[in-house]
């Protein structure tokens, strides 16, 4: 049997790496900070790559790919943005054998190369909206990395719109943060809180970056998924402009988004367990596993046979497998396949065979349920939407009773040292109050809600009147 799984509550962070390992999702790579993603930690990204490509293209995206290498000029036409990325950045000097003329940047995002593009491509209203989306791998040389979460590679989508007016790309800008919260609310089942991000916290280069923040099990916030109005920044720095309706020349307003593998790390920290990952069956790359139980070869055949039509029965809209590998034993591969975090788990054995019955057990409650051959398929639809609901419910209340409305900073200090979770507060609006509040407390402002309700009151760190609660917590 292979080493157990670390308990939350003695080490939340040991506890994360055991399930990734345990579920086999991923592993550390030769060169630091990088990260190999192994089979079933891949299925689960093209899992969420489905949804996410479907809901953009039925939005009027289309998909694109640009080069990895990036002039290191391009970085510095937009100077926000290169103050934000320089860090991070990777560069090439070398090819062939012979020093380049020009570094090469390894892209941390794609805005500057795709803009370049933009102004070949753009010359009136008519080529307007340009909605492009890209699958791909970027590069950011992170200090402190882990699994999925930040590692100096990693996967994801970027998607990079250009439009004939600002109203156009803020409408655009939205839109994709209402796709985003509807992936991680009704595929991931991560309940979000959508909303603006600060002036410190905003994407380099963007003139608000909208964002979709969730808590995890630990206490702490994670940023899902983000949506930047670019404005006209980088339509000024690569100088693209269009012809209007009335024949004359504006400059381009501008969209962009991401969303990346570090929704796994989400998915394990919101609905993993002592035992190691639950996965939501929206999201399961196997929905439902098949285990025949057997002694010897007493009845093994008839076994086998049945669990056959078991498995046909769900037909191919419920992802399933059979796991009929006879060198391990049924025990060992409930407590394979219950690491793994799927939803279902199907036991048969020469008993069910005789009554024409099979055991369906659930992962996220353990609860075992005896049903019929004939009822099968339905009985395990039933299942799979509820537990699909039953993540998303448990989710909501771990957020909800570990979120807090505080007016007194020192309660504030308090629950953020302590307990963590949101904290909701006024906030004068000053970068200076913020920065103390981060400074003192390591907790950050998640997000400004879209929908601040009206209230008015004093900021929790400097008592000066303030318009509408803030989110803050601590962040990953």
């Amino acid at each position: 049997m292979k080493k157990g799984i670390t308990r939350r509550d003695e080490d939340f962070s040991r506890w994360y790496t055991d399930v990734i390992a345990g579920a086999r999702l991923a592993d550390y790579a030769p060169v630091k900070g990088c990260m190999v993603i192994r089979p079933n930690g891949y299925a689960l990204w093209e899992r969420m790559q489905s949804c996410l490509d479907r809901m953009f293209k039925e939005t009027g995206h289309e998909n694109a790919y640009f080069p990895l290498l990036i002039p290191e000029s391009f970085l510095h036409k937009e100077a926000e943005h290169v103050e934000g990325f320089a860090p991070e950045c990777a560069v090439v000097t070398h090819g062939g054998g012979k020093q380049l003329e020009e570094r090469l940047v390894i892209r941390p995002t794609s805005e500057t190369i795709i803009w370049a593009m933009y102004k070949k491509w753009i010359m009136s209203y008519r080529d307007l909206p340009i909605l492009i989306n890209q699958w791909c791998n970027v590069l950011r040389w992170e200090l402190r990395t882990r699994l999925f979460l930040r590692t100096t590679e990693f996967l994801w989508q970027e998607g990079h719109t250009a439009h004939a007016s600002a109203g156009e790309a803020e409408e655009e800008t939205l839109r994709i943060l209402d796709i985003y919260r509807t992936f991680a609310e009704d595929y991931s089942a991560i309940p979000v809180v959508p909303g603006r991000k600060s002036e410190r916290e905003k994407f380099a280069g963007a003139v608000h970056t909208y964002t979709i923040e969730a808590l995890m099990q630990d206490g702490k916030a994670l940023q899902a998924g983000t949506s930047h109005f670019l404005g006209q920044n980088f339509a000024k720095a690569f100088d693209v402009t269009f012809q209007n309706r009335q024949g004359e020349q504006e400059l381009v307003w501008a969209t962009s988004w991401g969303m990346s593998t570090r929704m796994i790390g989400a998915l394990i920290m919101t609905h993993g367990d002592d035992q190691g990952l639950i996965l939501p069956p929206r999201l399961a790359p196997t929905a439902v596993v098949f285990i025949p139980i057997f002694k010897g070869q007493t009845g093994h055949a008839e076994v086998l046979q049945y669990v056959a039509q078991l498995a046909a029965s769900l037909g191919k809209e419920i992802p399933h497998r059979v796991d009929a590998r006879e060198e391990y034993t049924p025990g060992w591969k409930f407590n394979e396949w219950e690491r793994a975090g799927v939803p279902i788990r199907v036991e048969v054995g020469p008993r069910d065979v005789q009554r024409g019955e099979a055991v369906l057990v659930r992962r996220d409650t353990g609860e075992k349920i005896t049903v019929s051959e004939e009822g099968l398929k339905d009985r395990v639809a039933e299942l799979l939407d509820d537990i699909q609901r039953s993540l998303y419910e448990r989710a909501g209340r771990f957020r909800e009773e570990h979120s807090h409305v505080v007016d007194d900073y020192e309660v504030f200090k308090e629950l953020i040292a302590d307990e963590g979770g949101f904290v909701r507060s006024f906030w004068c609006g000053a970068g200076v109050c913020e920065d103390q509040i981060k400074q003192e407390t390591m907790a950050t402002i998640r997000c400004i809600p879209l929908e601040d309700g009206g209230e008015e009151g004093r900021c929790v760190r400097c008592n000066k009147k303030a318009h509408g609660r803030v989110y803050f917590a601590k962040a990953y």
